[in-house]
């Protein structure tokens, strides 16, 4: 297929860029280019690009694809909380927008990167399938509770979107996200000797890694169009349901000579949920491989090989003033810093 990504200078967009061209797609970037400059290690391969921010796409951008597969997002739930209008503008109407675009230059499908996360404040021990109450508690997940509710609405026999539910992303990528949990434990880790949990450590999160993502969409763009038809599927396996104290265990096993400290001091994590990934196993045949522990190994020897630094491990997190201060005429001052 002719597939656009946008989002494909970003964290998952440049691992999954080379696996869909290795897969034999003809894959075209949309990206602001945010973080095409914070590189750790290799860059990725350069593919054709609109450098252009998802608020300002426009016909030209969509026309000509089979396929559009939306990545781009402000998503980091800090900063939805300190710019929620920022976050709905972009995660909300932008993605929307964009899906319409798509739909009217003849796009027949649309992949969404949704959010495990829409399940929120769910609690308890069972398993939630797709089917389960949505409580979102951020503006970041509540923006793709919206989208999912509007991309549905424009589903009909010429356009089909489709909506990953990723559960929380980890694993190396060129462009690194420090900010989520895993990536974050080890790195504090590497850099300080100590794996430091805010949280009492007792909340359940589903984990999957960046590259079990790109085999999630990779498999949802061959699928025959009556599996995956305005449907939404958990990404991720059962093995990787773990709590956050599990996750800082493995962190200590993967870094030599760290320690552990379970501070407490945030208290427990509204956001606790255990999530069924049986639905894309039994459409798509897919099965998430990675493991948290095989992670927690594969990112401290990434830092060594690539030398992770302190400004490395902060300068990843978004930079907001660079979205939120455009000019009059849409551009963006690219003196600013956050």
């Amino acid at each position: 297929m002719r597939v656009l990504l946008t989002g494909h200078q970003g964290y998952l967009g440049s691992v999954m860029a080379p696996m869909l061209t290795e897969a034999g797609h003809q894959v075209v970037g949309l990206d602001s280019g945010l973080f095409a400059d914070c590189v750790l290690g290799p860059a990725p391969e350069p593919i054709e690009t609109h450098a252009v921010d998802l608020r300002d796409a426009g016909p030209e951008h969509v026309a000509g694809f089979d396929a559009v597969v939306h990545l781009a997002a402000l998503s980091n739930d800090p900063l939805g909380a300190l710019a929620p209008d920022l976050t709905y503008d972009i995660n909300h109407h932008a993605s929307v927008r964009l899906a319409g675009l798509a739909k009217e230059a003849g796009v027949r499908r649309f992949l969404y990167a949704s959010t495990c996360s829409v399940y929120g404040a769910s609690g308890g021990e069972d398993l939630l399938d797709e089917d389960a109450p949505l409580r979102p508690v951020t503006p970041y997940a509540e923006s793709k509770v919206r989208v999912e509710d509007d991309l549905a609405a424009l589903a009909d026999d010429h356009f089909t979107p489709v909506f990953l539910r990723n559960a929380t992303a980890f694993g190396f990528s060129p462009r690194l996200r420090a900010d989520i949990v895993l990536n974050n434990l080890v790195g504090h880790a590497y850099l300080s000797g100590e794996v430091r949990v805010l949280s009492d450590g007792t909340p359940w999160r589903p984990l999957v890694h960046a590259r079990d993502i790109a085999e999630a969409f990779a498999a949802a763009l061959d699928a025959p169009r009556e599996a995956v038809h305005a449907t939404a599927f958990n990404v991720g396996t059962e093995v990787n349901n773990v709590t956050v104290a599990e996750i800082a265990a493995e962190v200590v096993a993967a870094v030599p000579g760290s320690t552990l400290a379970i501070t407490g001091e945030t208290g427990a994590d509204p956001r606790s949920y255990r999530v069924d990934f049986s639905r894309i196993r039994a459409a798509l045949g897919y099965e998430a491989r990675w493991t948290v522990k095989a992670g927690a190994v594969e990112l401290i020897d990434a830092y060594r090989d690539h030398g992770l630094t302190a400004q490395d491990f902060g300068r990843r997190f978004t930079r907001l003033a660079r979205l939120s201060d455009r000019r009059a005429d849409g551009t963006v001052d690219d003196t600013l810093r956050p």
